[in-house]
């Protein structure tokens, strides 16, 4: 397993993680289609001016237009300061294979030895058993249940958060 910046070309991944019921369940939903080619074209101008590390998972060795899914660390605002955060998301036929957590262990060592991102939080669904587990193997500290906006809709998740510099767990 690899991971590579997204591209233009992953429109047909976006749309099966962010559009299909089954992969959206816990994030409210499935999300418009019709949205997915503008937003895969911001993601990739991101990831290539580096001001967010958004990756496609590239499983074993198949060619690297063959994706399990995303990972994702980037900055935003929460009306307190800003927030480093990291998510992502396993195609079902993928998933169960530990690629989640691989993944998620790849960011947050390259942020720990870049000393970039500082604090990472997470905020999985409360009940997304499989990404709460990722956090905890991971290191993470969970701060408790809180309501998170996502995509115009307000979820439950976990907040977990961890400093890659001193939290990761070996692995």
């Amino acid at each position: 397993m690899y991971l590579r910046d997204v591209t233009e070309d992953d429109v047909g991944a976006y749309l099966c993680m962010r559009c299909d019921p089954a992969m959206t369940a816990g994030l409210g939903g499935p999300l418009p289609a019709a949205g997915m080619a503008d937003k895969v074209r911001r993601d990739a101008a991101e990831a290539a001016a580096d001001t967010a590390w958004i990756k496609m998972i590239v499983p074993g060795s198949r060619g690297p237009e063959t994706v399990a899914g995303s990972v994702t660390i980037w900055s935003h605002d929460t009306g307190d300061g800003p927030v480093s955060e990291i998510g992502w998301m396993v195609l079902p036929e993928f998933q169960g294979r530990g690629l989640g957590g691989r993944a998620a262990r790849l960011l947050l060592e390259r942020a720990r030895d870049e000393d970039r991102w500082g604090a990472v939080h997470a905020f999985p669904a409360t009940d997304n058993a499989p990404s709460n587990g990722i956090c905890r193997s991971l290191g993470f500290r969970l701060l408790g249940a809180c309501d998170v906006p996502f995509a115009g809709r307000v979820l439950r998740g976990n907040h977990w958060v961890i400093d890659p510099r001193t939290d990761l767990t070996a692995g």
